[in-house]
């Protein structure tokens, strides 16, 4: 297989300023791609594509929300008036809760679904078109929750299990045409996202968040997830933590369920 090259391509990548997004701006940006980074904290989103600029890269930001589909098609219609052609798509944005379900409001976990899955599902959509007539490539940031069960994250592990089932199913329709479809699968990143969750009711967690291995940086993250692409590969289980539970939830998902439920229900004890 040819390997992908990604100079003077044009990358779209959501989430682009939290820890991984932007680590992921400064990869492609490194290998000579043009980046349309999109987030809705426009103040760090300035900053980043300053940052990138500075650096020579050609960046434009984009302002926006990915659970609105009007905003994700004025974000395509943006990019493609701005370089001229959209080449690949980077869907990163994600946001989570830690709280058993019992405890959690409905609303809480609309909201991760509208963010994880439907922010997702809205862009690749918006974008489809040109990445097909480019045969570009489509990564989604999953998670280890996304083919496995994880406590305290019922609405969170929902969110990534659909996203499976999405770009699984989209990788399907649009390999013929030369597009790539890679779903990256890590385990704990540094990239405050657990610290960013909220409870059951929406507010912000206090509680600390109980890892299960450890950490990644995110610069490690993007560095493998850039690989991934320009191999061509559909699944990418970038950390050791990731390969031991794929593994382990296929071949002994009673043991599996078991360990991570000691691990991570710490968080919720005498609650469970």
């Amino acid at each position: 297989m040819t390997r992908r090259e990604f100079k003077g391509h044009v990358v779209l990548i959501t989430g682009a300023a939290g820890g991984l997004g932007a680590a992921l701006c400064r990869r492609y940006a490194g290998a000579g791609a043009k980046i349309a980074a999109m987030d809705l904290d426009a103040a760090r989103l300035d900053a980043l594509v300053a940052t990138l600029r500075a650096t020579g890269a050609e960046a434009l930001a984009l302002h926006g929300d990915i659970t609105d589909p009007a905003a994700c098609k004025s974000a395509v219609a943006t990019t493609l008036a701005h370089f001229g052609t959209l080449d690949g798509l980077v869907n990163n944005a994600g946001i989570s809760h830690r709280s058993l379900l019992a405890d959690t409001g409905p609303d809480v976990i609309r909201r991760v679904m509208e963010v994880n899955y439907f922010g997702a599902a809205n862009l690749t959509q918006a974008a489809l078109a040109q990445i097909v007539a480019w045969q570009g490539f489509i990564v989604a940031i999953s998670s280890v929750a996304g083919f496995s069960p994880l406590t305290g994250r019922t609405g969170y592990a929902a969110s990534k299990h659909a996203l499976h089932g999405f770009f699984d199913s989209l990788r399907s329709e649009v390999e013929g045409h030369g597009v790539g479809v890679t779903l990256v699968c890590p385990s704990f990143i540094r990239t405050g996202i657990g610290a960013a969750a909220t409870d059951g009711s929406g507010a912000p967690v206090s509680s600390p968040r109980i890892t299960t291995g450890v950490e990644s940086s995110p610069e490690e993250i993007a560095e493998r997830v850039f690989e991934a692409v320009a191999q061509g590969r559909k699944l990418l289980l970038p950390d050791a933590t990731a390969r031991k539970a794929w593994w382990l939830s296929r071949l002994a998902p009673g043991l599996y369920a078991r360990i991570m439920k000691h691990r991570v229900g710490g968080e919720f004890a005498g609650l469970l």
